[in-house]
């Protein structure tokens, strides 16, 4: 198999308007350390959620209400607030980007879309 096609892609993700959006909001996050800091907290208490729920804990009200209250705390930083918002754009690209590259795999194994 020739993988340049899977570099070519690469490269236009990175020349994308939406990768240098991400990467222009992460570096104005990164020269505050207020907000890097805020950025920073959110990400382990985002992750700490996640790999409660992965691990079969359950997760209660108290949880989901926290990390929505420092969501929403976070969200009125306007830096952090473009960081989030461009890392959604980014995101959508990749899952929509794995979609189309599944597809063949889907047609193998009978999955119909």
């Amino acid at each position: 198999m020739n993988y340049d096609k899977a570099h070519e892609l690469a490269r236009a993700i990175k020349d994308s308007d939406e990768y240098k959006a991400f990467l222009a909001a992460q570096q104005n996050v990164s020269a505050d350390p207020e907000a890097s800091r805020m950025l920073a907290d959110f990400r382990q208490k985002q992750f700490e959620l996640q790999m409660k729920q992965m691990s079969g804990q359950e997760v209660g009200q108290a949880d989901m209400e926290q990390i929505q209250k420092l969501y929403e705390t976070v969200q009125l930083h306007q830096e952090i607030r473009k960081v989030l918002e461009a890392e959604r754009v980014l995101g959508q690209i990749m899952e929509d980007v794995n979609r189309i590259i599944a597809e063949p795999l889907q047609v193998l194994y009978g999955i119909e879309q």
